[in-house]
């Protein structure tokens, strides 16, 4: 991941292809780090920052489970439900993004220090307010169109009738997306928010599997579209291969060859499948990272650029 703060303007092939089909997004992006990929379902997690110890735990186990099985998680990375999110995707060995209601030079809130330059490192940071722009109240409702933008599918853990979680549902459902809800007991406040959104109609996410299971349901169309990225990927590799195939050696070229699109591949497993020493791969990784063919979203895990 890079340390460097990227400006990604709308018409760029980096801005998201799920944003740019919805009216009312930002003309530019900053990112710290890198963005969720176009190809993977992406479910977006969002809850009471003071939540109880029961929207901890589900939090966190639902991201878990869910960014295991492949699902990228994105969230505010807010205190409490957001962050127990976020620490749950990370700590899953995956990837893990948060849309921030400030510049993403500044930690908002403090205490998420930690949590801050771990999404740095294996994920990013998102923002459409310029580095330096403190986090004032008005940001958030606004940023919370963007997490329910990069996301198939928005979960609210556990909120209060009226908060930012439910402005993140509304986005959501007005973007056509699906939301869900963590049910929980009718005499606790907070559950007044998620308990209601079931009653509204929201999918009631009683497990990460009724989740998978929805997302299973949009499978045709995730599908369709990563093979078409995976064409286009193809063929400008293919362009691009002819254009530089003298800049690269030819290990990097066997290396490439090998180099998986859709899932993450180390230097061990590559030895295995080549035959050539460790050593040699990596050299071989750095070359084809540093030419643009490959990228490294997870340390010492590298998958083809795309």
């Amino acid at each position: 991941m890079s340390n460097r703060i990227m400006e990604i303007e709308r018409d760029h092939s980096l801005y998201p292809e799920r944003m740019k089909a919805l009216p009312g997004m930002p003309q530019k992006l900053y990112v710290l780090g890198s963005l969720p990929r176009d190809d993977i379902p992406t479910v977006g997690i969002v809850g009471a920052r003071l939540c109880s110890p029961y929207g901890h735990r589900t939090a966190y186990h639902l991201a878990r489970e869910l960014a295991l099985r492949g699902v990228q998680i994105i969230s505010g990375m807010a205190a409490g439900i957001d962050g127990y999110a976020a620490e749950g995707a990370l700590d899953a060995g995956a990837p893990s993004f948060a849309v921030l209601g400030n510049g993403v030079d500044i930690c908002y809130p403090p205490g998420n220090r930690s949590l801050y330059d771990r999404m740095i490192a294996a994920g990013g940071l998102i923002s459409e307010y310029s580095p330096g722009e403190e986090p004032l109240p008005f940001h958030f409702p606004a940023r919370n169109r963007i997490i329910s933008a990069l996301s198939d599918l928005i979960v609210v853990v556990e909120a209060r009738k009226k908060s930012g979680s439910l402005i993140t549902a509304d986005f959501a459902l007005s973007q056509g997306k699906s939301v869900f809800a963590v049910p929980g007991r009718v005499d606790d406040r907070l559950s007044e928010g998620t308990n209601y959104l079931i009653a509204q109609g929201a999918g009631i996410a009683f497990s990460h599997e009724a989740i998978l299971e929805e997302l299973d349901g949009q499978a045709l169309i995730l599908k369709g579209e990563s093979t078409r990225k995976q064409r286009e990927r193809s063929a400008r590799l293919q362009a691009e291969l002819k254009k530089k195939a003298s800049a690269l050696s030819a290990e990097a070229l066997l290396v490439l060859e090998l180099l998986p699109a859709e899932e993450t591949a180390s230097a061990e497993e590559l030895s295995e499948k080549l035959r050539l020493p460790i050593p040699s791969i990596l050299s071989s990784l750095n070359e084809l990272v540093r030419c643009g063919f490959a990228d490294e979203p997870v340390r010492s895990r590298f998958i083809l650029k795309r």
